[in-house]
């Protein structure tokens, strides 16, 4: 089922609040077309996470696939990075 021609992109998940999907953020740098300043640009798209194993704040590959959905056009293919998390910290004045 792999497509030669599918889009890969990187991005942050940013919501993991439905089940079996995240919201990916991706960004990219472009420049102004008049003012040649590098403008940031982010666009958000669902992705498929079947198993529910990537969480907020992870950095993933996402692929193009053929509609899951209304919405879900996307599905998450590796996780690139996971951001180390906090421990709980007794704050104690």
């Amino acid at each position: 089922m792999e497509n030669k021609k599918a889009k890969n992109l990187i991005g942050k998940v940013v919501s993991d609040r439905m089940q079996k999907t995240r919201v990916v953020e991706v960004l990219r740098f472009t420049r102004h077309p008049k003012y040649g300043k590098f403008v940031k640009i982010s666009k958000r798209f669902k992705a498929h996470d079947e198993a529910g194993e990537y969480r907020l704040g992870d950095r993933v590959e996402i692929q193009e696939t053929k509609p899951l959905s209304k919405e879900k056009r996307w599905r998450i293919t590796k996780l690139i990075e996971r951001p180390a998390r906090a421990e709980s910290v007794d704050e104690t004045l």
